[in-house]
């Protein structure tokens, strides 16, 4: 049986990821959010998937059982928090916007980040976000987040420090910002029915496949309108609204590997580049080009 390990507070810090490395399964007694400055991050739990590129961030609530993975190299920033701004009990993806993402990026400690990117990390794993031993667990990537204990859960309660005057500062302007944060559709729910299942484990093995839901249906042992019935009942969305989501989020982790837009379109089953620079535009807010990572020196 997998170990899901407790953690009392939430860290707060700044863990540099390799691509595919993430962090093992676990749950705190506060909030997190996080947030990837480069690259994509998802998290998992027993309900499902949710994925965020930069402009968007993840919400954990307290007591979730969770794994995060990092999709290409990924600059993971994670905040802390004793307060619940969102009023939500159940992870989310929220729209970030410029002041969110540089508050997000200070609070974590930008200034020990970069000058980290310069040294290209210091290489050690396993470490919580406050750079003790025995925190989150990773599964791979570098750990640069050491700092004092001042920012472990995100809270003010740091006002002794001799930057907790600032630090508080910056805490309730993020807080203020999350309260008005909206939601995103970024969410693949885990199906329960066994004939939903093996639609949603068929399809995720090969987004591309445009079978029709009568096709599906049949391979499932059912019928078309028992499938679309499921699909809204257990998913919360029809069946082409949850393949487009789909499509969406590997698309998201094949751009954030480097693979071409015209490539990423035709493993995801659109029927042209242009229909899913389009679907991805209206979706993110910017074109996939901009979230395949960029040649040159890496920024946060």
């Amino acid at each position: 049986m997998m170990e899901i390990r407790h953690l009392p507070e939430a860290p707060t810090g700044r863990r540099p990821l390799a691509p595919g490395a993430g962090i093992d399964a676990h749950r705190h007694d506060t909030h997190q959010i996080a947030y990837a400055s480069r690259g994509v991050i998802s998290v998992t739990t027993g309900a499902g998937t949710w994925v965020a590129p930069a402009n968007r961030a993840l919400w954990v609530p307290a007591g979730t059982v969770h794994e995060h993975r990092a999709h290409g190299d990924t600059d993971l920033r994670l905040v802390g928090l004793t307060e619940n701004p969102l009023g939500l009990d159940r992870p989310a993806v929220l729209a970030v916007g410029p002041l969110l993402r540089e508050l997000i990026i200070a609070y974590t400690g930008d200034h020990h980040g970069r000058r980290s990117d310069r040294r290209g990390g210091d290489g050690r794993t396993g470490r919580d976000g406050d750079g003790r031993s025995g925190g989150e667990r990773h599964t791979g990537g570098r750990d640069d987040s050491s700092r004092d204990d001042s920012s472990r859960d995100g809270s003010s309660r740091d006002g002794g420090g001799r930057d907790g005057g600032e630090r508080g500062r910056l805490l309730a302007v993020l807080l203020d910002q999350l309260r008005h944060a909206p939601e995103q559709p970024l969410h693949l729910p885990t199906a329960s029915d066994a004939r939903l299942a093996a639609v949603c484990a068929a399809l995720h093995r090969d987004p591309a496949d445009n079978s029709t839901l009568a096709r599906l249906a049949a391979m499932a042992g059912t019928s078309d309108r028992t499938l679309a019935r499921l699909f809204r009942a257990e998913l919360g969305m029809t069946f082409p609204q949850w393949r487009t989501q789909l499509r969406l989020h590997h698309a998201l982790l094949l751009l954030a590997e480097g693979t071409p837009v015209t490539a990423v379109a035709h493993r995801c089953g659109w029927a042209s580049a242009s229909a899913f620079i389009d679907v991805f535009r209206r979706a993110f807010g910017y074109t996939p080009g901009r979230l395949r990572p960029a040649a040159g020196p890496r920024q946060a």
